[in-house]
């Protein structure tokens, strides 16, 4: 007999789906891999698909894997939030988060949030990540309010994907395109710069690669064929990687404040132009908590457009 689907058996297919193999999925779950291969087995027999192609090089997601996949994800996230909300010894505690690419902007109205409105016990987060997941976050309820930009290599998916996860978009700024490079780098004396005179060296780019059927950037130039291209998924690799090997990552230009984090490095103007929008989203419909609120009106004190 066949088990109804439970939420371990989600659990599972995500950590199977998000691990190199069976094996490491068991170790990361602590549960022995026949167990885990059992149940997963016994979960695709129940919803009559194939979720894992299993062949002598390990697994691989079916398309029907990836489609359940992002449901799974979705009652995951939902699942956590309840057993957070009334199941945690502090649930007693406000709460509210945000999820953000790495703009400090929404840092410094994350922190401003706080000391106005002086919450006495609280479980705040800010979230920094990748775009795809900023957007899941709030459509997800993980997070109010989600800080997000694109150019227009990227306008198109971003807005698609908006509408399909009921998300409102608030365009706070427009911001230049910029080279960012360590103060050692042979070009950091330049005022600007084109993307032909770096073709030289590497250009580091941070990687926002998923199972979904986009690919997204937060960076621009997005469609420019880069001779040179490394993709990290960590900011302090990043660094690393500009300052040896003499690298360079496109943004917005925005290094104030980020002085501590950034220190060394340099923006240059680029002379090709795909300018970032930078913005916030909120879910459609949704209503706001105090913090939210608060959040917001931080954000648009930053509001240029």
């Amino acid at each position: 007999m066949v088990m109804p689907m439970n939420m371990n058996q989600i659990k599972y297919v995500l950590a199977v789906a998000a691990a190199s193999s069976m094996r490491e999925a068991a170790a990361k779950l602590y549960v022995s891999q026949p167990a885990l291969s059992v149940s997963i087995r016994e979960l695709e027999e129940e919803l009559g698909i194939l979720i894992f192609e299993r062949n002598s090089k390990g697994i691989s997601l079916t398309d029907e894997g990836r489609e359940f996949i992002n449901y799974a994800k979705k009652a995951a996230g939902q699942y956590e939030i309840l057993e957070d909300r009334y199941l945690s010894k502090d649930r007693d505690r406000e709460r509210f988060s945000v999820s953000t690419q790495h703009y400090n902007i929404a840092v410094k109205a994350f922190t401003e949030t706080i000391r106005r409105c002086e919450p006495k016990r609280y479980l705040f987060a800010i979230r920094e990540t990748k775009t795809r997941e900023v957007l899941e976050d709030v459509r997800d309820m993980r997070s109010e309010v989600g800080v997000v930009s694109f150019s227009d290599s990227g306008e198109a998916v971003l807005k698609k994907l908006f509408r399909e996860f009921g998300l409102v978009f608030v365009p706070l700024m427009q911001r230049e395109t910029y080279a960012y490079v360590w103060s050692t780098h042979p070009m950091a004396s330049r005022t600007d710069i084109s993307l032909e005179e770096l073709k030289d060296y590497p250009c580091v780019s941070f990687d926002q690669s998923d199972d979904s059927a986009y690919y997204l950037t937060e960076e621009a130039m997005a469609d420019y064929e880069f001779e040179k291209m490394i993709r990290s998924d960590d900011r302090a690799t990043t660094m690393e990687i500009l300052a040896n090997l003499n690298g360079y990552a496109i943004g917005s230009g925005m290094l104030s404040g980020e002085e501590a984090i950034l220190e060394g490095m340099i923006a240059i103007k680029l002379k090709e132009e795909d300018p970032l929008v930078i913005g916030y989203i909120t879910r459609k419909g949704g209503t706001l908590s105090e913090y939210g609120r608060t959040y917001v009106e931080e954000l648009e004190k930053f509001r240029e457009l």
